[in-house]
């Protein structure tokens, strides 16, 4: 993803905790003197409405009007007007006028209470969170990843966990105002595993709803995940895909998937070195390798250009099933495009989607159980946000 501006990676949800970071996350993202949460918030840029002016051609007056209202961080004005420059543009943005402002204190301050009353283990989740806020375009757009030590899936053979939380964020641009969603982090790579839950967005219109209620029950949307990611993985690493009997290899399976070129290499690499054989290589590998790919080379910015190629990872790991058909059409679209005219080009295209729809057959039977999980975890998401 494109840096941020800056990083703040803290631990704890104040100064009346003693919390410190995970050994795995301190060692691969440094913060020897990480800050609280709450002092992290407070710090993060506002924003405040001024009224905006229109300068008239023929007049060469500025003309106010109240049909638009500039969005501009107050102690930036203030620097503006004492110094008559700021080292930093006050404006963020200037929306019309149904638009709705809401700061940073405005969202996560509830959290903060409601991470004071949680607990995990009999411990307050305010003395378990740690993670890293960034800052882009002035700070006028934020994302944040939020974790809880202890929330966490432990595979066999592995001594760092996958740690579960959330990933939150909002901007002043007129785009999301707020958006939560379920998260983990993988120690062992440091992989992200994004949209765990459905995301939840709040927008820049109408009434702003009630913060800490709606932080209950994302929080009971994360544990049900914990509670049932180590079976989905477990199921995965019992699909494996033999490549040496698929008429592709791991690069374009990625590539059917719709992963760019540069990303469909650094998956397949990243699955080929920790499958144990190169060319049969199980559905956790192939999930694991999609977000090695994604949280270490995408490109593109954190949001709506980075959640498709979330969903289609996800779908490796939860939907195995639909993620074998995609590639059957997308193999079957490409050798259309190619234009196959009855020749022994085409028998060998319909020998090579024959070999595909093999696996999706021998598939059937362990699709069922991820079926009946991913419906079951669905009720209780329904139940928890009741």
């Amino acid at each position: 993803m494109k840096d941020p501006e800056s990083r703040t990676i803290f631990a704890g949800v104040d100064g009346r905790t003693d919390t410190e970071l995970p050994e795995w996350y301190r060692q691969r993202r440094g913060g020897e003197n990480p800050v609280t949460f709450a002092e992290a918030i407070r710090d993060l840029p506002q924003a405040a409405e001024t009224t905006v002016a229109y300068r008239n051609p023929y007049t060469d007056e500025w003309v106010e009007t109240k049909r638009f209202n500039a969005l501009v961080e107050p102690s930036r004005a203030r620097e503006q007007a004492r110094d008559g420059d700021a080292e930093k543009d006050p404006l963020f943005h200037v929306p019309t006028d149904s638009y709705a402002i809401i700061n940073p204190v405005d969202v996560y301050g509830p959290l903060e209470e409601v991470l004071r009353e949680e607990t995990i283990d009999g411990t307050p989740l305010g003395n378990v969170m740690f993670g890293e806020i960034r800052r882009y375009r002035g700070g006028g757009e934020v994302h944040m990843d939020i974790m809880f030590d202890g929330l966490e899936v432990r595979l066999p053979g592995r001594s760092d966990p996958i740690t579960m939380g959330v990933t939150s964020g909002y901007d002043f641009f007129g785009e999301h105002a707020v958006y939560v969603e379920g998260f983990a982090q993988d120690g062992y790579c440091s992989n992200t595993m994004r949209s765990l839950t459905d995301k939840e967005v709040i927008k820049h219109v109408g009434d702003v709803r009630n913060f800490r209620t709606w932080w209950e029950e994302i929080l009971a949307q994360v544990e049900l995940v914990a509670d049932d990611l180590f079976k989905f993985i477990r199921d995965a690493q019992d699909i494996d895909l033999d490549f040496s009997e698929l008429p592709f290899t791991v690069t374009e399976f990625y590539r059917l998937l719709g992963f760019p070129d540069y990303l469909a290499e650094r998956a397949a690499s990243d699955a080929e070195a920790n499958a144990a054989s190169p060319v049969e290589i199980d559905m956790w590998t192939l999930h694991s390798g999609a977000t090695y790919a994604l949280t270490h080379f995408f490109q593109g910015k954190e949001g709506a250009s980075l959640d498709g190629y979330v969903r289609t990872a996800n779908d490796i790991l939860f939907n195995p099933e639909g993620t074998i058909e995609r590639v059957e059409r997308a193999y079957e679209e490409q050798l259309e495009a190619e234009g196959d005219d009855g020749s022994q080009a085409s028998l060998a295209g319909e020998r090579a989607l024959a070999s595909i729809e093999c696996v999706s057959d021998d598939l059937q039977e362990k699709v069922d159980q991820f079926e009946e999980r991913e419906d079951a975890l669905r009720e209780r998401f329904q139940d928890a946000m009741s």
